[in-house]
């Protein structure tokens, strides 16, 4: 299959039905690498002329596109679909979504070498915070100016004046931006979403190794929402019990929420209450509790507990995560980067006043976190185009600073993926002081990285 190449981008253009026969007939990997000697820096499959699709014919070229993406560094995935097959792809891939998405070609080009600082006015949303973050960023960084709506309400009134845009973007997704195991809310909690009975099952569907890495990255606060929860044996009961136990150690908490007794023994109730676990009736009892929330969802030292020391696997990788970092950080500041210092011993924060900080894990083929300290202008500067104007409010930027780090995070999976080094990320956890982050940090060493943007001191640091 011969693709139309135009403005950097090769397009493959199938018809009729993608299943796992026709698709390889369809296309092979020297289409694509001849596709390449145009010099393209975007390799999409059209989904225009395709009426029928299932999960085997798209595999066929996601295989593909997760060889050439690796080999080359640049964009692949499908375009020029309708809502329908938007939706249908979302849920075929959920979170393993490694490609990415765009609904026309016209919106594909916005992302192309080729249009780079062509200043397009474009509007912006997507359900996906994350998502919405990541393609802010792109758009900025290839000199476009994207206006971002942060509800679908505002997304449909703004979308009335096309006049006052050039490009409309919706229905679109850059694949490998983050992590979507579980919703970060204000106060650093993790919300779990469980449902139906709880049996020895959850044991194989609970992801344990995110959660321990979200306890070493500074996580204190887990909020188990049951409002969907029938009932439960005594299999669960052990399970929560024992996760209670572990959490203990790091002096977190685990919270049920809406959890009814109705078919669960009452006993199970002061089991789970005697291991430590709290019960709310409702969400908003915790999260509309600002010192609640405060206090259960507070740094402690006994996070220091976990002091693996660094290895060379890690540090080998250090290019990439300071690349990861400098390269959303300078892009959302228009701030070149001067590195001033680097050095392995404990994290040291010269003149901590007016910083906050954040922290975010990585698990897999390395583990690890990194930490990074932003003085209070860089993140407020960071952190504009995103909330759409200047702000001194700290709990926005605390909340708008999550999803710039969770960018910097899907970066640093990207690069590693492209060296074959696989690792999932957390959430990132964020600080209104660095006295937090310190707690987390504990007598943990790494190599720390002093930088600078406009003479403001920036801190990196790459531990275990």
């Amino acid at each position: 299959m011969r693709a139309v190449v135009k403005n950097g981008i090769g397009v493959f253009h199938p018809q009729g039905f993608l299943d796992g026969n026709s698709s390889t007939a369809l296309l092979s990997i020297d289409d694509i690498n001849a596709t390449l000697k145009s010099n393209t820096d975007i390799i999409l499959v059209s989904l225009k002329k395709v009426i029928f699709f299932n999960r085997n014919g798209l595999d066929t070229f996601i295989k593909m596109f997760n060889k050439v993406r690796s080999a080359n560094h640049i964009i692949v995935g499908f375009c020029d679909y309708d809502t329908k097959k938007y939706q249908a792809i979302q849920k075929l891939y959920k979170d393993d979504m490694t490609f990415s998405l765009f609904k026309t070609q016209e919106i594909a080009n916005l992302f192309s070498n080729s249009y780079k600082n062509q200043s397009k006015n474009i509007l912006l949303y997507s359900d996906d915070k994350s998502q919405r973050a990541a393609i802010a960023i792109e758009l900025h960084d290839n000199g476009h100016n994207p206006v971002v709506a942060q509800s679908k309400e505002e997304f449909l009134e703004k979308a009335k004046n096309k006049d006052a845009y050039d490009v409309i973007i919706d229905e679109s997704y850059l694949g490998q931006m983050g992590q979507q195991v579980a919703t970060r809310v204000t106060g650093n909690a993790i919300i779990y979403t469980l449902s139906s009975f709880l049996d020895a099952e959850i044991g194989n569907t609970f992801n344990i190794a995110y959660h321990n890495n979200s306890l070493n990255v500074g996580f204190r606060l887990f909020i188990f929402d049951a409002y969907k929860v029938v009932s439960m044996n005594v299999h669960a009961l052990n399970f929560f019990s024992k996760l209670a136990s572990a959490a203990a150690e790091y002096n977190a908490t685990i919270c049920f929420v809406g959890m009814t007794f109705e078919k669960t023994p009452m006993t199970f109730k002061e089991t789970l209450e005697d291991a430590g676990i709290m019960f709310f009736e409702q969400m908003n009892d915790i999260l509309e509790n600002k010192e609640l929330l405060d206090e259960l969802g507070a740094s402690s030292a006994a996070g220091a507990k976990n002091k693996r020391p660094l290895n060379k696997v890690v540090v080998s990788e250090l290019a990439n995560f300071i690349d990861a970092t400098v390269a959303t950080i300078e892009m959302m500041t228009n701030a070149q980067a001067i590195k001033e210092a680097a050095n392995v011993d404990k994290i040291k924060i010269e003149n901590p006043e007016n910083k906050i900080a954040s922290s975010i894990g990585f698990y897999g083929d390395i583990d690890g976190m990194v930490m990074l300290v932003f003085p209070i202008d860089i993140a407020k500067k960071s952190c504009e185009l995103l909330i759409g104007e200047s702000t001194d409010d700290i709990e926005l930027i605390l909340d708008t600073l999550a999803e710039l780090v969770n960018i910097v995070g899907g970066k640093i999976k990207t690069l590693l993926s492209d060296e074959n080094v696989h690792v999932d990320i957390t959430l990132p956890r964020t600080y209104r002081n660095v006295q937090g982050l310190l707690e987390i940090a504990g007598d943990k060493k790494g190599v720390q990285v002093d930088l600078s943007f406009d003479n403001d001191k920036f801190l990196f640091f790459l531990t275990r």
